[in-house]
């Protein structure tokens, strides 16, 4: 499993360790994943998420995992994300036939 965020896909950065006397080492910044069970209101399901502290305050914000996934990009969001997307957008399109 990669240190991947499957909203925002936020991954590891890099940088340096800088040392009293200005040495430089390289080093990898990490992102704050947690493992979180998201609600979507329009499937009526709960999906487990592998997430960033930051992404979960997000989905807060704006109101759920549903809104969170229809305004994101496709190229943010992982296989599985986009699979719950895809799901989404097709019961709204079943919504609004109706």
């Amino acid at each position: 499993m990669s240190r991947r965020c499957e909203i925002t896909g936020v991954g590891p950065m890099v940088g340096h360790n800088v040392s009293h006397s200005n040495i430089k080492t390289k080093r990898r910044f990490l992102p704050a994943l947690k493992v979180v069970s998201l609600q979507s209101d329009l499937l009526g399901q709960t999906f487990r998420l592998r997430i960033t502290n930051a992404a979960l305050r997000t989905v807060d914000f704006r109101g759920g995992l549903d809104a969170v996934l229809t305004k994101a990009s496709d190229d943010d969001l992982s296989l599985r994300a986009r699979k719950i997307k895809r799901q989404i957008k097709a019961k709204l399109a079943s919504q609004a036939a109706a």
